[in-house]
């Protein structure tokens, strides 16, 4: 994957008597086998080469990876479109390039690095050591380096880069993906995930620079040069400081009696949860003992994902019955997301959406503000914000109070940025979302973070327990203030992009070339919004007023009945999600009526729009 021959350091008659026959793969095979420095890796290629299994080579050396909705992110193995040694360095070395030409001060400001606790043994591949070779291209050429002693929450980072006033920040997470991925996500000054155009510009440098250079492979550096320094005791203290900024009740939570079981689903947030309980005046929540300790297998659940609800969280709630507590927080693998249940009083569990959480989190955080703002606030300066396939609840509660609501495209970079321009134009901003159990209470983190959520639901339902009200009953109290907003997310897998292509391209020339449909089965379609085109028929111009995406499919269909469905390809995995929800008015309170309403539309939606035994589209496991 460069511009080069067979690198002069590499037998070429050995080459030439294993060639592929394909010039532009031999030359792929010659770089990788030349430049790899890993053993496992290495031999990977060679085995592949040595069985003739060429079409996986060039599946493996033909492509590059692409940042998507959360920086690069792949299966560890060899590979120029895999995360491994290589890849990371080659990626290291573009950033590189692309800071020094952005920042003059780039040298006196330096660069933070974090990881998880990811690893694969056949590819001698782990987040540390992805980390540790992260910071050595970096400190081979003199740039300071921020590089955590030991893993960290995702949130960790950002929150550095910004209180040590680096210029960027690395965090090697794979988030809750299956536990064969890793990823690279990076951060730019302002503490938010880059955007366009610094991620395609990023790209072109590592393009251009993709030969390891002297010093990249040496991950000893982060121990031996003197500038490295470790930032964790420094940035773990203000992070716990910062958080008390959204504490409003600490005396409640120092007297409840309500207990709490967390579990850090193999991953970092035990002892980061732990802390900011202490911080919020709580005794420490109860941990989940198989889950509490990090396991790059990830061995308890079938995947590190507490957004698939009950079926992973069995370890929390059966600890929860057994020790009395009603609430369970969970978050997932690198803690940058958080998944809530909680005991209904039929003994049943109740595991919250991410939009229901999101309009517990809307209404807290807006009551608490109302509580304790000056005199002169004015809440037309204050703001919530949400990705375009969240829930609609907090326009509906803006709407009510006087408030802005601003949506973003997915991904939480696009919030992140938003956030940034909001703050330095002074306006103030509470909290955002996306569905899929994001949340950001409160500016201290420009991103997710499930240490601050974990910690602000539990302060949450020991104020409503002390009013005799649990988190659920809030929630309908919430929808008969505001109005219901009924919602459902879920997904296909499909690992054929040809497939996933056909379905989207169908959808825009439905009836007729360049037409997009007018009905889905009897539902009446209003309007249509694709973000990948640009176009949206509910604007005078019809164009967009979010940004184009042309790099993943999304379509927004807006029907007759107040429903809103969207359709997109999953910027981490090979998933086609669906999202559709029904906003009523607060009048309309049978919430049976519209539960049953929206169901019918979503079978419309698949029936008509996705035709999954057709396309062979897989369902997603109950």
């Amino acid at each position: 994957m460069g511009e080069r021959g067979a690198p002069a350091d590499v037998n070429s008659n050995v080459l030439a008597s294993r060639s592929t026959g394909d010039a532009q793969l031999d030359r792929a095979v010659w770089q990788w086998l030349s430049w790899d420095q890993n053993q496992k890796t290495k031999e990977q290629i060679e085995s592949l080469l040595q069985n003739g299994k060429h079409n996986e080579l060039r599946d493996r050396l033909c492509c590059r990876l692409t940042f998507g909705t959360a920086g690069l992110r792949s299966a560890m193995g060899a590979g120029f479109c895999y995360i491994n040694d290589l890849t990371v360095i080659q990626s290291t070395q573009g950033i590189y390039k692309y800071l020094e030409r952005c920042f003059s001060d780039f040298k006196q400001r330096g660069f933070v690095v974090g990881y998880d606790t990811r690893g694969q043994v056949t590819s001698n591949c782990s987040s540390k050591k992805l980390a540790k070779l992260t910071a050595a291209v970096l400190l081979a050429k003199d740039v300071p380096v921020y590089f955590f002693s030991t893993y960290v929450p995702t949130p960790f980072v950002p929150y550095a880069v910004q209180q040590l006033k680096a210029v960027a920040g690395v965090m090697i997470t794979a988030s809750h993906n299956r536990k064969e991925d890793n990823g690279y996500k990076v951060y730019w000054e302002n503490g938010a995930q880059i955007t366009s155009p610094h991620d395609k510009e990023i790209i072109k440098c590592i393009e251009e620079c993709v030969e390891p250079w002297n010093g990249s492979w040496n991950e000893n550096l982060v121990d031996t040069s003197p500038l490295r320094q470790d930032p964790l005791k420094k940035i773990c203290d203000c992070y716990m400081e910062d958080l008390k900024k959204i504490c409003y009740h600490r005396e409640l939570n120092v007297q409840t009696n309500l207990k709490f079981v967390h579990t850090s689903f193999h991953g970092v947030g035990h002892d980061y949860v732990q802390l900011a309980f202490k911080a919020f005046g709580f005794q420490p929540p109860i941990p989940v003992p198989e889950q509490r300790d990090p396991d790059p297998d990830f061995s308890t659940v079938k995947c590190p994902n507490p957004e698939e609800g009950e079926s992973v969280l069995e370890l929390s709630l059966r600890l929860a019955e057994k020790e009395n507590a009603k609430v369970v927080v969970a978050t997932d693998p690198d803690a940058d997301r958080l998944a809530v249940a909680e005991q209904q009083e039929n003994g049943c569990w109740k595991v919250f959406t991410g939009n229901e959480l999101a309009a517990l989190f809307g209404w807290w955080m807006f009551s608490c503000w109302k509580e304790n703002c000056s005199e002169d606030a004015d809440v037309k300066n204050v703001y919530m914000l949400a990705t375009t396939v969240s829930s609609k609840i907090l326009r509906a509660i803006a709407l009510k109070e006087g408030f802005h609501f601003e949506e973003t495209l997915p991904g939480f970079k696009w919030i992140g940025s938003r956030v940034k321009d909001l703050l330095d134009n002074g306006k103030e901003v509470l909290f955002a979302f996306e569905e899929s159990i994001g949340f950001m209470c409160g500016t201290s983190v420009l991103d997710k973070d499930g240490v601050s959520a974990a910690v602000v639901i539990a302060e949450m339902a020991t104020y409503l327990d002390g009013k005799n009200l649990t988190l659920a009953q809030k929630l309908i109290e919430i929808y008969e203030t505001y109005g219901y907003h009924i919602s459902k997310t879920s997904y296909f897998l499909c690992y054929d992009p040809p497939t996933i292509k056909r379905i989207f391209e169908k959808l825009r020339n439905f009836d007729a070339p360049q037409s997009y449909p007018s009905f889905c089965g009897i539902y009446n379609i209003l309007h249509v919004r694709d973000i990948t085109t640009g176009y949206d028929s509910s604007q005078p111009n019809k164009k967009s007023v979010l940004p184009v995406s042309k790099s993943s499919q999304m379509i927004t269909f807006t029907f007759q009945n107040g429903c809103v469905a969207t359709l997109r390809t999953s910027g981490t995995e090979p998933k086609i999600k669906y999202y559709a929800e029904m906003c009523a008015l607060p009048e309309q309170s049978d919430r049976t009526v519209l539960e049953e309403e929206l169901q019918k539309l979503i079978e419309a939606l698949i029936e008509n729009f996705l035709e999954p035994d057709k396309n062979g589209l897989i369902w997603r496991s109950a």
